[in-house]
């Protein structure tokens, strides 16, 4: 009896020992990227003098450099509690761990649903945010960086519901050729779609592209078919994209947790054999990972965190 306790006492050891190290592991890493995020966001409010004019802040909320600490924060708080509650098996610590988790799973789901309830308000709100950027393009670098990288780079598309929502900032409208402005009746380099093998980006690519006629002046002037003058930019409106980039991603994840909480209650499994997929499961499952690996780390997180505080507990029982 007293060597199976004892053996017994060995196994809860390692396997709090196991959970304890991959919880510290992991949010080691994420503690360090939260402090991170937060110093860069801290660092470009001192570049833009920031902390001491903060009459500058007109739209704090639309703000990227607030963006980034607040979520810097947000993560050096939860990668802390996780940290230390793991390293010092501190149950209280691990218990905020689990319940942080837990808070932003829930407002991860939450936010899918308001999503579908007040999805009209919430494009109009998208939109306002869009067109206050749009305005202060030049105004602001870190709005001005953040616009560019949402065209280029996230969602590939040009303006609001497309290029000719530039007309909104001074620069881009086609009347500022009046003024002399070089950008007049153009869109940002971001806007442009990148060659194929281009190793230095033409940050001139956007310039009057949206003037009347000037693709078919351009093509006759070097003895080519006036066909040739498309557009080359992003003729889709950020919009339209953004609201395809939620379909593919963010309400996946929700698909995902009503069809599992279906297949649990119901019995769906017998008619599954009506439908024949072509696609093979380890394919599936690599593009499944891929979408809900935020989704799929906090379930982890939370598993990983109880589990190591029931450890600590059935190991602080056995002292008593």
């Amino acid at each position: 009896m007293a060597v199976q306790q004892k053996y017994r006492r060995e196994e809860v050891s390692e396997v709090s020992c196991c959970l304890k190290y991959i919880i510290f592991s992991f949010n080691v890493l994420f503690w360090m990227f939260g402090l991170s995020v937060m110093a860069v966001g801290v660092w470009a409010w001192t570049e833009k003098n920031a902390f001491n004019n903060l009459s500058k802040l007109t739209h704090l909320a639309l703000d990227p450099a607030f963006a980034l600490i607040l979520i810097g924060g947000i993560t050096f708080i939860i990668g802390f509690t996780g940290c230390i509650g793991a390293l010092r098996e501190n149950t209280c610590l691990l218990g905020s761990y689990a319940v942080l988790l837990a808070v932003i799973l829930v407002l991860e789901l939450t936010a899918g649903v308001l999503t579908f309830v007040f999805k009209d308000s919430i494009k109009s709100q998208a939109t306002e945010g869009l067109q206050t950027f749009i305005v202060h393009y030049r105004e602001d670098p870190d709005q001005q960086n953040l616009i560019d990288w949402i065209q280029e780079d996230w969602l590939q598309c040009c303006g609001i519901k497309g290029p000719e929502d530039w007309d909104l900032n001074n620069y881009f409208n086609c009347s500022s050729q009046m003024v002399g402005s070089r950008e007049a009746c153009g869109v940002p380099f971001s806007c442009c779609k990148r060659k194929v093998n281009e190793i230095v980006e033409n940050k001139q690519c956007g310039y009057d592209v949206r003037k009347e006629g000037f693709y078919a002046e351009k093509w006759t002037s070097l003895n080519l078919p006036t066909q040739m003058g498309e557009r080359n930019i992003y003729e889709r409106g950020c919009m339209r994209a953004a609201e395809e980039w939620v379909e593919d991603n963010f309400i996946g994840v929700l698909t995902t947790v009503m069809t599992v909480t279906i297949l649990q209650t119901d019995d769906v499994g017998k008619r599954m054999d009506l439908i024949i997929n072509e696609k093979g499961c380890l394919q599936s499952g690599e593009e499944w990972l891929e979408r809900n690996m935020l989704f799929i780390a906090t379930i982890l997180g939370i598993c990983f965190a109880q589990n190591l505080r029931a450890d600590i507990f059935a190991q602080k029982g056995k002292w008593h």
